[in-house]
């Protein structure tokens, strides 16, 4: 009787000011039948509207506008399929200009994002779902039955069970929500390494660092369907990419500056990664142990760099925070790209007429100090050439290009290399010897960017026991008291296998080669990889640690969570709208045939009027007997 439907809720999300996301109304199913929206151009009943992705905003203006056709939608199912994808110009549920309240500059007009709509900032009392592809053509002919049987007296229906608890009166904002336990704050762990390890005990003073920044996670309006391959992932797998490459390079050992790659997560959602592993240095917390922020002299951050080839044109573009600061890193890219003998892969200044930087996790730090050194290579100039930010469109294989993701790393790399040699005559041949490893870059977009193989495959397995197959990007929620040293159970599967990788790719073998771990690493520096693959793993000395990414106005005290007052000192504190995700136990969608209630009232009426002409012939009939026994 009942199908399940397969797909991807919209869920409800919180901020310090209220709501924005999807839930039911009250605290009941929605059970509705299914229509399509391109045929239903008047609603008579409560529906659930099926539409395909191509006339999704179209839809959404008309709820907005038309009140009379709004009252009459209680749901809304959302169609699947690449041929939709493929002829789309563009679909973007974010802002035009995503986070402009954190920009380090005032422009809050200028479109990044030209194809943004900024649908997903919005709240809805009503549940909506991105269906999977075999779930598409299910209720594609569900809808289609139900506009052939109009005089029929069954309809198929929608059962939308999408109850958020924090619909209980009172906790429509993250601080009523925290104080009574019904959501959780959004956030995770990010995680950071050292190339080669630091030597914390070491008398030798410290070096100059330059640090290498990515993101790994994204948003979009579909909680679970958030892949981001160009923006960040494809970033990303470049500084994967480029510590391997870098790890088999020779004399790193022996390079004048300290190189340090961080990956944070939560950077969708007011860049809680980045300005929590600020907020760590400032605390001098083990988190962030052996690193100092005044030693960090140049940032460069990897954004999105997947669409670099796009129309044969295989040009990235530097944004920079000033054109002085940044020459360093400005020249040893330039010379990098010489090494490299192609001459058909540039990097170019960004405009001098856009504003600044564009979104990025380089913005936290030029917030913290406005005179930070840093460069964002990007695959835009002056928009983004991803005309599917932050959608569940970002994805494998149509949205991005490996090659170009392989160049990227190429740049970087051997950039870095250059400018850690701190102006020393570098040989041609140890140049020649930093290579990206292509078939990693590869293995990498299958893992982190599709199903199959997805996280099952063999490089993720080599490091973890992923606990789903099926990649998600969404920043997820922080679960028990944030750590330094998390419980695995609490750190995503991503996240664990980024630490998992630099950690062993950034290592240097431990003395003690023979030990099980985690028990048996008690040397200085050493920590253990690849535990969760055989229950023992391997020791090795590595600076690689997770750091709690979170809002920097919440806090931990005694199981719970706390809004903090705005400190004054925290200058992106102030925008931060401390997102929070509703509590829920499951979330599910299926489908029925049920009789139509008009069909249900005839019954009735039939019933009723058979009823008493049955009593009335009865009665007539009693009477006539007893009539004619008397007269016998």
């Amino acid at each position: 009787m009942y199908m399940a439907i397969d797909g991807y809720p919209c869920v409800r999300l919180l901020n310090l000011s209220g709501e924005i996301g999807c839930s039911n109304p009250g605290r009941a199913n929605i059970v509705a039948p299914v229509a399509r929206f391109k045929t239903a151009n008047k609603l008579v009943e409560p529906s659930a509207l099926m539409v395909s992705i191509d006339q999704f905003e179209e839809l959404f203006g008309r709820l907005s506008n038309d009140a009379d056709f709004s009252r009459h939608v209680v749901g809304i199912l959302v169609e699947s399929g690449s041929q939709l994808q493929n002829g789309l110009k563009g679909f973007s549920p974010d802002k035009k200009f995503p986070q402009a309240e954190f920009a380090p500059y005032r422009s809050g007009s200028f479109e990044w994002n030209p194809t943004g709509s900024g649908l997903m900032w919005k709240a809805y009392n009503f549940p909506v779902f991105l269906l999977s592809n075999s779930s598409t053509s299910a209720l594609q002919e569900i809808a289609l039955r139900n506009e052939k049987r109009k005089k029929s007296y069954t309809v198929d229906v929608a059962d939308f069970n999408l109850v958020m608890q924090t619909t209980k009166s009172g906790t429509r904002d993250s601080e009523s929500c925290l104080r009574e336990q019904t959501c959780l704050p959004l956030g995770g762990y990010s995680v950071w390494s050292a190339l080669p390890p630091i030597a914390i005990s070491s008398s030798e003073k410290a070096k100059p660092v330059i640090l290498i920044v990515a993101s790994m996670d994204t948003a979009s309006f579909f909680r679970d369907k958030s892949i981001g391959a160009d923006s960040p992932i494809s970033g990303l797998i470049s500084l994967l990419a480029v510590v391997d490459a870098l790890s088999r390079a020779d004399g790193v050992k022996g390079l004048d500056k300290q190189l340090v790659f961080a990956v944070f997560t939560g950077e969708a959602w007011g860049y809680l990664g980045s300005r929590r592993f600020l907020l760590e240095l400032d605390q001098h917390s083990d988190a962030v142990s052996g690193l100092d922020l005044a030693l960090i002299e140049t940032v460069l951050e990897i954004g999105s760099v997947g669409k670099g080839f796009a129309q044969d044109d295989k040009t990235f573009f530097a944004h920079s925070t000033s054109e002085t600061a940044t020459n360093g890193m400005l020249s040893a890219i330039q010379d990098a790209l010489g090494s490299l003998n192609n001459q058909s892969i540039k990097v170019s200044r960004a405009s001098k007429s856009n504003p600044g930087l564009p979104p990025s996790s380089l913005m936290s730090f030029l917030k913290k100090n406005p005179k930070t050194s840093g460069v964002v290579l990007e695959d835009f100039d002056t928009a983004f050439t991803n005309k599917f930010y932050h959608s569940h469109l970002d994805d494998l294989p149509v949205n991005i290009n490996s090659s170009a993701i392989v160049a990227a790393a190429s740049v970087v790399a051997r950039s870095l290399y250059i400018l850690a040699s701190d102006k020393k005559e570098i040989k041609t041949s140890a140049l020649n010897t930093i290579n990206i490893n292509a078939s990693l870059v590869e293995e990498l977009l299958g893992c982190l960017l599709s199903c199959e193989p997805g996280l099952s495959c063999e490089l993720v397995n080599r490091y973890i026991a992923p606990s789903a197959s099926c990649p998600s990007h969404y920043v997820g929620v922080v679960l028990g008291e944030p750590s330094s040293q998390p419980y695995p159970g609490n750190v995503g599967d991503v996240p664990r296998f980024v630490w998992n990788f630099l950690a062993d790719k950034t290592a240097i073998p431990s003395k003690n080669m023979s030990s099980a771990c985690p028990k048996g690493c008690s040397g200085t520096g050493e920590v253990c990889v690849k535990a969760e693959t055989d229950g023992k793993g391997v020791c090795v000395i590595s600076t690689t640690r997770y750091v709690p990414a979170y809002s920097t106005r919440l806090k931990y005290e005694s199981d719970t969570w706390g809004v903090l007052p705005h400190n004054s000192s925290d200058t992106m504190g102030e925008a931060d709208p401390v997102w929070t995700e509703s509590n829920w136990e499951t979330i599910k969608l299926r489908v029925y045939t049920v009789q139509d209630t008009r069909f249900d009232t005839w019954v009735l009426l039939l019933g009723i009027t058979v009823t008493v002409l049955s009593y009335i012939i009865t009665a007539m009939a009693k009477a006539f007997i007893t009539k004619a026994l008397k007269r016998d």
